[in-house]
């Protein structure tokens, strides 16, 4: 059904249209499709990515996007240059870049856009 015909659309809440759409094209270097009243729209590696206006929400405390990377670490860094902080979690044995190996192997760091929405990065094994 949805799988022979529909494409993953990602939405993404903001209540600072402004800031989100400077960090998402800016800091992340995601291709801007359209800016409209309601969402800007990025192109993040073929997938619809729409950062959505919204009159309040409350972030939540998990992970609501993530991109599988080939090199966490490079990865890290890169963002790191563009101002990006990574999250460290207390009870979680993250390096001094915060970086963790679960236990299968991944490598997954943790970081915030600019309404405190959970982002992330993963190396898989």
């Amino acid at each position: 059904m949805l799988n022979d015909t529909g494409k993953v659309v990602g939405f993404v809440p903001t209540v600072q249209p402004g800031k989100a759409r400077s960090f998402y094209e800016g800091v992340l270097k995601l291709p801007l499709i359209s800016v409209d009243s309601f969402a800007s729209v990025f192109n993040a590696n073929g997938t619809m990515l729409r950062v959505t206006k919204v009159a309040e929400f409350k972030p939540h405390p998990f992970t609501i996007l993530g991109w599988a990377v080939a090199d966490v670490n490079t990865t890290v860094l890169d963002l790191q240059a563009q101002g990006v902080r990574f999250e460290k979690y207390a009870g979680m044995n993250q390096d001094e870049r915060g970086i963790w190996t679960s236990p299968n192997g991944a490598k997954v760091a943790w970081f915030k856009d600019p309404d405190g929405n959970v982002l992330g990065i993963t190396q898989y094994p």
